[in-house]
């Protein structure tokens, strides 16, 4: 039984989330992130998609990253739409998939759910575009049933 769901569609070359950076202030180092501007982005799409209350309870999610393929996939000349024979299937290259859900998690803290410690399931896959398609970042969030095992 699904008592509450949450679906987005983020446009745009998915985002991995990137190490904490360190700088000198005097005598102290400090940690900052780097990427403000991206998680600003981010969250003013989910806000644009979502405006309601957060989930409760244990959740389920899925995450798809669609990636564009380099031009090193296609022909060249008159084959320029058409994708080489030796062009890969799957996505395997960086950014790895630990670091884009990490992004994704961190971004909907607060926004979807209370705290990412609620996520128990998670279902992540990268793949290139199909044809017609954009890049995206697509994210399903469901709650799941506590008498459900």
């Amino acid at each position: 039984m699904i008592l509450g769901q949450i679906t987005l569609n983020i446009p745009g070359v998915p985002i991995a989330k990137k190490r904490p950076r360190f700088a000198r202030r005097g005598k102290c180092t400090v940690a900052y992130s780097d990427q403000k501007t991206e998680e600003g982005r981010f969250l003013w799409e989910v806000r644009t998609q979502h405006a309601g209350e957060q989930l409760l309870g244990a959740l389920h999610m899925e995450l798809e990253f669609v990636f564009p393929r380099p031009k090193s996939h296609y022909g060249t000349g008159r084959n320029a739409d058409i994708l080489k024979k030796s062009a890969p299937i799957h996505h395997i290259k960086k950014p790895d998939n630990d670091n884009l859900q990490k992004f994704v998690k961190d971004c909907l803290n607060g926004e979807a759910y209370h705290d990412d410690s609620q996520i128990v399931i998670v279902i992540a896959k990268k793949r290139f575009v199909r044809h017609g398609e954009k890049p995206t970042t697509i994210v399903l969030i469901k709650t799941i049933n506590e008498t459900e095992g």
